[in-house]
């Protein structure tokens, strides 16, 4: 394998079945590549009851200076049926300028080029004028416990400090240079319970239907809006994901019914803030008896998701001009600075250092027949190699 070629490093990745919680032999892939190039390659594993053992791995090359982290993951989502697949999905065949594979572009894809970009950079120069460290998990496209916010906190107490990083995920909507992602909104999800009394549907005056309750609970929770967006955010959406009532008679009333919902929420708010409106939204819905004349206000439970996803905004002008201009020295293209999009393990590691998201086209992620423009390949390299480099002369200024 030539850990100056993106292409081969990709095949040997892709064909490596790391299915998530498999390790599947990414990880030690990646090891061999690493430990050539004077890498110091660590591995652990994190567990915690209820979730599956979770393996990591954290490389770091230098031992002072600027230390510069790119972050991805290795554990690619199920590949559904197989026979669906023009090509089978661990393969990693070329085809018509095209390579197939589950994880071509989220995320082995970006490893592979970051990989080839510092292989290409110390053949050519020597190492950097500092330290890079590779941290990568394997719980990405899991329950994201036994992942990157285990592996940072462990690192940290080993004493390692970032000044930057850059995640691999595939940011770029149409081609390469379209968006860097320099921020995510918040997330928080919760159920939503409402209890009623159980009767016959042609004595409603005996029973008391928690469908009305819920469905004037929901509309208040999605009417009005709860923001018209900011300088750098778009507008907070929540959304009601499901509705259930268990109900396979059109006779009965039902005892309960509950709904799911998800907001995406941007710097207007924090978890806190907007977990305290949708409250207060709750509360004052309940007491409306348009569609309950006569009844008490809605009886209702709601149970937040364990763990909210924080907004957050990186304002870092030196890792984001370094990024821009490689991107525009590579390959003409002005990148848009978004924060569109779902969430991303950036939100674990800003709580580290300043970070930001870039790597392939996104359109065929988590989807069958999953592939990468061969050419993209080499021009991602040519961007993280060019990166690399602007950022360390920066950083060592």
């Amino acid at each position: 394998m030539n850990a100056t070629n993106p292409i081969d490093v990709l095949q040997a990745l892709i064909r490596c079945p790391s299915v998530t919680p498999a390790e599947g032999g990414a990880l030690t892939t990646l090891q061999a590549l690493l430990e050539p190039l004077g890498f110091e390659v660590m591995r652990m594993t994190a567990s915690e009851p209820g979730t599956p053992d979770i393996e990591n791995l954290y490389a770091r090359l230098g031992s002072d200076g600027p230390h510069l982290m790119f972050a991805g993951h290795t554990d690619v989502v199920p590949v559904g049926s197989e026979a669906d697949w023009s090509h089978p999905p661990f393969a990693a065949e070329i085809a018509d300028g095209m390579l197939y594979g589950r994880g071509a572009v989220d995320m082995k894809g970006g490893i592979a080029c970051f990989v080839t970009a510092l292989a290409r950079l110390v053949e050519e120069k020597g190492p950097p004028m500092g330290s890079v460290s590779l941290l990568i998990t394997g719980d990405e496209e899991g329950p994201a416990v036994n992942g990157t916010v285990k592996l940072l906190e462990w690192a940290k107490q080993k004493g390692e400090h970032w000044d930057a990083c850059l995640v691999g995920e595939p940011t770029n909507p149409d081609q390469l240079g379209d968006m860097i992602k320099i921020g995510r909104r918040g997330s928080v999800s919760a159920t939503v319970t409402v209890r009623g009394v159980q009767g016959h549907a042609a004595y409603p005056h005996l029973a008391d239907n928690p469908v009305r309750g819920a469905v004037r609970l929901a509309d208040a929770l999605m009417h009005p809006p709860f923001d018209h967006g900011t300088d750098n955010f778009q507008p907070s959406n929540l959304e009601v994901t499901s509705i259930d009532v268990g109900n396979p008679a059109t006779n009965v009333i039902p005892a309960s019914t509950s709904f799911k919902f998800n907001i995406r929420f941007n710097d207007v708010w924090t978890a806190e803030t907007v977990q305290a409106e949708i409250l207060r939204r709750l509360d004052e819905a309940a007491a409306d008896s348009h569609l309950r004349p006569g009844r008490d206000p809605v009886a209702y439970d709601i149970v937040w998701s364990e763990r909210p996803s924080h907004v957050f905004l990186t304002r870092d002008d030196a890792l984001i001009g370094s990024l821009s201009r490689a991107i525009e020295t590579v390959t003409g293209a002005t990148p848009q600075l978004s924060t569109t999009g779902g969430t991303s393990d950036a939100r674990f590691i800003k709580d580290y250092c300043p970070v930001v998201e870039f790597g392939l086209v996104g359109q065929t992620m988590h989807m069958v027949d999953e592939r990468v423009a061969v050419e993209d390949l080499e021009t991602l390299t040519r961007i993280y190699k060019t990166f690399i480099e602007q950022w360390f002369d920066n950083a060592n200024a």
